[in-house]
């Protein structure tokens, strides 16, 4: 059993069930999948759309299941990675799987699903793709986690701009995942208190209760990570913000000891009696005092704000 290249791909299952592949990429003419497959417009409105929240809906007169799932997209946008949904639409004896170039890589995973369990009912080929799909964000969320540790490390030596929006990216992309995982989950809680999981045999229902398992997991991990990166990018903010503090202080007080020497040096360019005026080496004593008061200055910043190497 092998998805070809074609647009529409029909694999034999067992004995009365098959699996139909629509790439939707592969063609511009939907209409002629309406008829065919019992699709609605709304169902391929659906598979079109790459914002689709993962949810589920149920035609009880046709007994058709349509399923929304949010999979991993493999390449990064912007430094981050992202996720995009999967079409499923359950009819009798047979499942429908609407993909494009972007996540069609589900295919291969439902494939070595299907010739590990030839035997497969629709119902335990669907759940059973879809824990796989939960699973392949681990790897993901791995990655995510060292590049994580790793820029703690080197924002705590010397932080930095380029430092600073790498966490960002980080941040941004966990949120994404954070939002898909939840949605997948709450998808798969909904399916389990629908009338449908009535209908499902024993084997069936063990099959999505693994993946309710391997979904809440997911969620476990990318909130997880959501939380420990907004941590960290809120006490580097804070460290910023006092870092700007106190060098505005220090600046504040340079500007006040600049302002006193102004006002020292200032007198001698008026009419004001002063002593060494008439001296012609009085400029050394000025430079000598100034000179003294800038030590005494330096020896107090240097206790207001310590060098910390640590």
């Amino acid at each position: 059993m092998k998805v070809g290249e074609r647009m529409i791909n029909r694999i034999q299952m067992n004995d009365r069930d098959y699996w139909i592949v629509i790439e939707t990429d592969r063609g511009q003419d939907h209409t002629q999948l309406y008829d065919q497959f019992d699709l609605d417009s709304e169902i391929m409105e659906y598979a079109l759309d790459k914002n689709e929240r993962a949810h589920i809906d149920y035609d009880a007169a046709n007994k058709t299941l349509l399923l929304i799932f949010n999979v991993l997209k493999l390449e990064k946008e912007d430094n981050h990675y992202e996720t995009i949904p999967v079409t499923f639409v359950s009819q009798k004896h047979r499942l429908i799987t609407i993909v494009n170039q972007e996540n069609r890589y589900i295919l291969n995973m439902m494939e070595a699903y299907l010739k590990r369990y030839p035997d497969a009912s629709i119902f335990s080929f669907l759940f059973g793709s879809l824990s796989l799909f939960s699973e392949r964000f681990f790897p993901i969320m791995e990655e995510i986690d060292r590049d994580k540790d790793k820029l703690n490390s080197i924002l705590r030596q010397k932080t930095t701009k380029k430092h600073l929006l790498d966490l960002s990216d980080l941040e941004t992309g966990n949120v994404y995942l954070v939002s898909a995982a939840s949605q997948n989950r709450t998808m798969l809680e909904q399916l389990r208190a629908h009338a449908i999981y009535r209908r499902l045999n024993d084997e069936e229902r063990d099959d999505l209760d693994d993946a309710i398992i391997e979904a809440n997991q997911l969620y476990e991990m990318t909130h997880l990570t959501s939380q420990i990166l907004q941590q960290l990018s809120g006490t580097y903010n804070n460290v910023l913000n006092n870092n700007l503090n106190d060098n505005l202080t220090y600046l504040n007080i340079v500007s006040i000891l600049l302002g006193i020497l102004a006002v020292i040096t200032g007198f001698f360019g008026m009419n004001v009696p002063l002593p060494f005026t008439k001296e012609n080496e009085a400029w050394i004593g000025i430079i000598i005092f100034s000179a003294a008061i800038w030590f005494i200055v330096e020896k107090v910043l240097q206790r207001i704000f310590p060098n910390d190497k640590d």
